[in-house]
């Protein structure tokens, strides 16, 4: 089967499992998806969405957020993976938004992407979800999931986002990469996951990659790796 076919298909099953997407962090404004969004590198959306309540009440807004020291920030946020890195970046983007923004976020990749501790990624998540311009951010779990299925054959989530963009309908992007993200959490898992019973990789995956997969899963494989890991 063609990727193009392959995709139509996909997209359509995707539409089937999950015809609405709401967003999985909790926010209330760009900023507070700005802010949602670069707390949730390495940290799951659940853990975020524990923490956000206190940081952002009395929060949520650059003004108010620099009235916090970086420490009281850190405070706020430390049950989340790399706190000291992310409340520095919180507090001094919170700086930058006032001193060239006008204390509002930005709606363009360059000026996004310039924020400290602001990525492609997260930018992409913002433009999309902020401020509806089409945007398709693709995470290792994107990433895994179009190699997988045979979209793309990148080794990075850059070409890959490319070869996305490609093959689904610009208006798609970001509706699909949210279906993608929770068709993968209910579906299709990283580790030990069984692609001929899966609903989409079960057609879309190639035989070698089924078999690939299940040998990494086979008893004695798990075994070896369990070992490695533990040394």
């Amino acid at each position: 089967m063609k990727r193009s076919d392959k995709a139509i298909k996909i997209h359509e099953q995707l539409e089937g499992f999950y015809p609405t997407t709401p967003i999985p962090l909790d926010h209330t404004n760009p900023y507070t998806l700005l802010v949602a969004v670069l707390l949730s590198a390495q940290t799951t959306d659940k853990k975020v969405n524990e923490v956000t309540p206190a940081l952002f009440h009395n929060g949520d807004n650059p003004y108010d957020m620099v009235k916090r020291s970086v420490d009281e920030i850190k405070t706020l946020i430390r049950q989340i993976g790399l706190a000291p890195r992310k409340s520095a970046a919180i507090h001094r983007l919170s700086e930058i938004l006032i001193e060239k923004h006008g204390g509002e976020v930005p709606q363009s990749f360059e000026d996004l992407e310039a924020l400290p501790g602001v990525g492609h990624k997260t930018a992409s998540v913002v433009m999309s979800q902020a401020f509806g311009v089409p945007a398709f951010p693709v995470d290792t779990h994107i990433h895994r999931l179009a190699a997988r299925w045979g979209l793309s054959n990148a080794k990075n989530v850059e070409q890959t986002e490319k070869d996305l963009k490609a093959l689904f309908p610009r208006e798609s992007w970001n509706k699909l990469h949210l279906q993608i993200i929770f068709f993968g959490r209910e579906y299709c898992p990283a580790r030990y996951h069984d692609l001929t019973t899966c609903p989409i990789c079960s057609w879309a995956a190639t035989e070698k990659r089924k078999k690939e997969e299940a040998k990494m899963n086979a008893p004695a494989t798990r075994k070896k790796a369990s070992k490695r890991a533990g040394r």
